[in-house]
């Protein structure tokens, strides 16, 4: 650990500068990041928008600095990825988040931006944490929006890519759900009884309650629900006040869709995370120095996540060089079964999951939690998302872990962090519906509804290893462990940021109407970038097929992409030639999203 930033710091960045610099689209939130990390800004300039490319530099507090550079895609310009709405176009977002509607369709709120934003930061970080844990750190480190991009849908695509179909129908539909006095919902239990006893207590067609179990059990995995048409004439017929009984008796939940200007009167500008120092403690010499292509060698971190969220945070730490164990119950995690599968092993499970190792615990056996903490003894970070109260509960919390190793990283990757004291369950589609996404995510002229794509848990996941490897700098630094809290609510908060801004400055928060629409070809769509989509709906390109139309658009100087429409096709698309390739399990497998040098 480097003494001469062992200060008394309680913000990892504290004494460091930045500088930022490009459209932003790109620099917008590392620059608030940053700032929230501690760094101080060294210029006050607005980013221009006239660069395809952005810039940022942390300098200071006795580090050697390092410098990210942020772009909208690696390909050659012809491509056309060149802005949001060609990078959702190019690498599927637009077609997963279509599924619902039976079309591609863009996002209105800047996800794959937002996402890239995210992981430059965790570059930035990972490559001082290697300074400061004397090792010789990257000095650059390169992000991409389309990589980020893949990243993203990187679940969807390994999907696509299985050895077998998906379990349920891809097809339209989905929620929210409409009730009798106009309030848009979404509904949330992982039990069947729940399910079937919410519907009940509608008098639901029991046929309709069957069919759409199903659908809606796998909607976090296929970004669609095609419901029975009776499930959404049954919420028509009711009353929102019913609906809510209904959710009481049966043990569901339902939540009514808000609106951006209902987040923006509550918002109190909190970090996306928090961080605390706990005990201090000397930091034991990890075994593999860490290098500028593994920042993270010679760390373990401990998951015992759920889902997506946590897991995909332990995987980008993984990526990074530490190595991830997973606690798994007894038998394995379950959804190492969830089809469809590679080589026996389920293709989602693979995208978040390749490359740990897995140890087996029974968090409700006394002896197994004794193990377990005996294994955070040596280990760096422990992190999970079980329910609110479990791990104070189990006697796995943070002060628990702290008495076996005080300086051990407790992550914590939960649904709403305490912030909101009326908060439904904190799953992805309803911390959606409560904070305003449904409304980001579509432009005007469209009902609110939030996307089935699973938006938050992607970006939640992002953004708790982005706090995971903030609260490893601030232990260095400061000679503490360090209890770290991100949650759902923050990553919807970062995705929709630009939306609150324009509603709490009393402009319209929502994009126009037809934003982000791509354009029907003979064989496909088109998406342009948004500066030149005014231009490019004045063409008829429906009889062209999808090659010529982007080429015509071209040639009239506008800026476009062919719409992915299928996921399996990005193994052959020369937009992301060499990129994709299979894991051990034959597993479709994404790249890196950060380049290091």
């Amino acid at each position: 650990m480097a003494t001469s930033v062992t200060t008394q710091t309680v913000r990892p960045l504290d004494t460091l500068q930045f500088d930022a610099v490009g459209p932003p689209e790109l620099t917008d939130v590392v620059a608030r990041h940053l700032r929230l990390l501690g760094a101080t800004a060294t210029t006050l300039a607005t980013p221009g928008r006239e660069h395809d490319s952005a810039a940022a530099q942390l300098t200071g507090g006795g580090f050697a600095g390092v410098e990210a550079v942020m772009s909208w895609s690696g390909a050659p310009a012809a491509y056309g990825i060149a802005d949001e709405a060609t990078v959702q176009a190019a690498t599927g977002i637009m077609a997963v988040h279509g599924r619902r509607d039976g079309a591609p369709r863009g996002l209105a709120a800047d996800f794959a931006a937002t996402a890239t934003g995210v992981l430059t930061v965790q570059g930035m970080l990972a490559a001082l944490l290697a300074q400061a844990r004397g090792g010789k750190g990257p000095a650059r480190v390169r992000t991409s929006a389309d990589r980020a991009g893949l990243l993203t849908v990187s679940q969807y695509l390994a999907a696509a890519g299985a050895d077998e179909g998906e379990a349920a129908e891809l097809a339209p539909g989905g929620p929210p759900f409409t009730s009798a006095d106009g309030v848009l919902f979404e509904l949330e239990t992982l039990d069947p009884g729940a399910w079937a006893a919410f519907w009940r207590a509608l008098d639901a067609p029991p046929d309709a309650i069957r069919a759409g179990w199903r659908p809606f059990q796998f909607r976090y995995a296929t970004a669609c629900a095609p419901f029975p048409v009776a499930l959404h004439a049954t919420t028509r017929a009711h009353g929102w006040e019913r609906v809510r009984r209904a959710a009481s008796v049966s043990g569901a939940e339902v939540c009514a869709l808000r609106t951006l200007a209902d987040r923006a009167a509550e918002d109190d500008g909190a970090a996306p995370w928090s961080l605390g120092l706990l005990r201090p403690g000397t930091t034991a010499p990890a075994g593999n120095a860490p290098t500028p292509e593994r920042p993270l060698a010679g760390l373990t971190v401990l998951e015992a996540g759920r889902r997506i969220q946590a897991p995909l945070a332990a995987h980008l730490l993984g990526l990074l060089g530490a190595d991830v164990v997973r606690i798994e119950p007894p038998g394995g995690d379950p959804l190492r079964g969830m089809p469809p599968a590679c080589s026996g092993v389920s293709a989602r499970w693979l995208a978040l999951n390749r490359g740990k190792r897995a140890v087996e615990i029974d968090i409700k056996s006394a002896d197994d939690r004794r193990r377990l903490r005996e294994m955070a003894a040596d280990a760096d970070v422990f992190l999970h998302n079980w329910a609110p109260g479990k791990a104070a509960e189990l006697g796995l919390d943070a002060e628990d872990f702290a008495a076996v190793n005080p300086t051990l990283v407790h992550a914590y990757t939960s649904g709403w962090a305490d912030r909101l004291a009326d908060a439904p369950m904190g799953t992805d589609f309803m911390v959606q519906a409560r904070t305003g996404v449904g409304e980001a995510v579509r432009p005007h002229g469209e009902p609110a509804a939030p996307s089935l794509m699973t938006l938050l848990d992607v970006l939640g996941g992002l953004v708790g290893a982005e706090a995971v490897l903030a609260g490893l700098l601030l232990r260095e630094r400061a000679g503490h462990g360090v209890r770290v809290d991100s949650s759902l609510l923050g990553a919807a908060d970062t995705l929709i940021a630009p939306a609150l801004r324009r509603a709490a400055g009393g402009a319209d928060p929502r994009r126009p109407a037809g934003f982000r629409h791509p354009l029907p070809t003979a064989d496909g769509w088109v998406t342009p970038a948004d500066a030149c989509a005014g231009a490019a709906a004045a063409y008829d390109l429906s009889e062209l097929p999808t090659e010529e139309a982007v080429r015509q658009l071209s040639a009239h100087g506008l800026t476009a992409t062919a719409v992915t429409t299928d996921l399996s096709d990005l193994h052959h698309d020369p937009r992301f030639a060499g990129s994709i390739s299979r894991d051990a399990h034959g597993a479709p497998a994404v790249p890196d999203p950060w380049s290091f040098a």
